[in-house]
């Protein structure tokens, strides 16, 4: 098992503790603090990087239900699978009501994106495609705890969609309310779905090993959502687009 890397001296001989390291993760790891989030949130980017970030998330949220399929998989106990199961209709909707992934399309949309193309995936970024696949074999190949808890970083979700409604409406004239749905509803999904991840592995992580394994599970979680802003910020910041991956109609310039 690999050993923490947030700092030395760390105990986990409790489910307290393991919730503090937790949130010390979260606090300084997730995706939040990445420069490329500040340009998004500042006004920083133009319209056509803008355009490939979401393109890029779509990849990422469009999976999420696939994930999400995958944990419920690993569990033979009915109860856990049940509640599980409302975050793929969260994602994919239901019979007549929309649901993550069409909200997101409405914000492709409203972004001047082809709603086919996104679709297709076509114009992701290489990396994109391995670090999302990369979680869904995590959920996968590793302990069912450690898969629950590869999802503990909604706890930290709010407070970065707050920052994006606000920051992106008022910088960017081609933003309006309409297309930041998605963002708005999380705001109440994402507590409750981090409120059972938390009080799931606080029940059921019993032993030093399972709590260190659970914070570990959260720290490749935050380096999924991290290396995907990486590689946007190296393509359409800096300017190297790799072959293959979408081109904005609008010139990449590097952001100040």
């Amino acid at each position: 098992m690999t050993a923490l890397s947030i700092g030395k001296g760390i105990t986990l001989d409790s489910a307290e503790a393991m919730e503090a390291t937790l949130r010390t993760i979260g606090a300084t790891r997730y995706h939040s603090l990445h420069p490329f989030h500040r340009l998004l949130h500042g006004g920083k980017l133009n319209k056509g990087q803008v355009q490939a970030w979401a393109l890029n998330r779509y990849y990422y949220q469009s999976t999420i239900p696939l994930k999400d399929a995958m944990v419920i998989s690993r569990f033979r106990d009915r109860n856990t699978r049940v509640e599980w199961r409302h975050r793929i209709e969260d994602h994919d909707g239901d019979i007549g009501t929309e649901g993550g992934i069409e909200r997101w399309l409405k914000l492709t949309e409203g972004l001047g994106l082809d709603s086919a193309y996104v679709e297709s995936t076509e114009g992701i970024l290489p990396a994109t495609r391995f670090a999302v696949e990369a979680y869904v074999h995590f959920c996968r190949d590793r302990t069912p705890l450690e898969a629950i808890a590869s999802s503990l970083t909604e706890l930290f979700a709010p407070n970065l969609h707050e920052e994006r409604i606000s920051g992106m409406l008022k910088h960017y004239d081609f933003v309006n309310p309409d297309i930041m749905t998605y963002f708005s509803r999380r705001l109440t999904q994402a507590p409750r779905d981090a409120g059972f991840a938390l009080d799931y592995v606080k029940q059921h992580a019993k032993t030093p090993a399972e709590r260190e394994a659970v914070c570990n599970a959260l720290i490749f979680k935050t380096n999924v959502l991290w290396v995907q802003l990486d590689a946007l910020s190296h393509a359409y910041v800096d300017g190297h687009i790799p072959p293959g991956a979408f081109v904005p109609e609008t010139d990449i310039a590097k952001a100040s």
